[in-house]
C-alpha cells in the first residue's frame, strides 16, 4: 500500500503541491509569526511556495492574513522574505 502524500495549499499562488515543497508560517499563541522549518511546531499555520514571489501574493491578496487571522505588520513580512531567501538558497 503506498502512503498518501499529504497535500497544502500554497497562500501566495494557490497551487496544491505536497506538504514538503511548502514552508509553513505559524502564529503562535503569543501571537508571533515565525517561519516553522520543521512543520511541527505548535500554532495557527499557513503554507508557502519556497520563493518570495509567492510570499509577495499572498500579502498583496491578504491570503497570509486570513489564513492566520491576524494583521501581518510590514516588518514581520520583511523578516519572513529574508528567512525564505535563506532557505530558498540550500
Amino acid at each position: 500500500m503506498n502512503k498518501k502524500v499529504p497535500m497544502r495549499q500554497c497562500v501566495g499562488c494557490k497551487e496544491m503541491k505536497s506538504k514538503k515543497e511548502l514552508l509553513r508560517i505559524i502564529k503562535t499563541a503569543e501571537n508571533e509569526i515565525l517561519l516553522d522549518v520543521t512543520g511541527k511546531k505548535n500554532g495557527r499555520g499557513a503554507y508557502l511556495c519556497p520563493n518570495v514571489e509567492c510570499l509577495a501574493q499572498a500579502v498583496k491578496s491578504k491570503g497570509l492574513e486570513r489564513s492566520l487571522k491576524t494583521a501581518m505588520p510590514r516588518e514581520v513580512i520583511e523578516n519572513l522574505e529574508k528567512e525564505i531567501d535563506t532557505v530558498a538558497e540550500r
